[in-house]
């Protein structure tokens, strides 16, 4: 289970990293294609909206995600029986816990930033 976690706690904010940078570049193309806005002003545009606070703190709780998602997947998977048809079933049940644990943690993070005026 370890290794799983460690590698997740890893790999989750890299493509956090990964799906930003893609996402900015693909606003950017949509701006230019569907609002005729230049690069350079949807860059000027993008450094007055977007904070290094508020990247930080996003990438800061990928890892909270990260292991929560990990240990989540790990219990539904030990707890397989049945053949391919307990998998599948765990599998399900581990998608579904771990998008609740995200939203019920992100949800936490929210109250304790808005306490802490991050």
């Amino acid at each position: 289970m370890i290794p799983k976690l460690v590698a997740l706690i890893i790999a989750l904010p890299l493509l956090t990293v990964y799906a930003d940078f893609m996402g900015v570049l693909g606003g950017m193309v949509m701006a230019k294609a569907q609002l005729d806005i230049s690069y350079t002003t949807f860059i000027d545009r993008l450094q007055v909206a977007l904070t290094v606070t508020s990247y930080l703190v996003g990438i800061g709780k990928t890892p909270v995600f990260a292991a929560f998602i990990a240990v989540i997947g790990c219990y539904q998977g030990f707890r397989v029986s049945g053949g391919a048809e307990g998998v599948g079933r765990r599998t399900t049940v581990s998608v579904v816990q771990a998008i609740l644990a995200v939203i019920v943690l992100d949800a936490l993070f929210s109250i304790a930033f808005s306490y802490l005026d991050i």
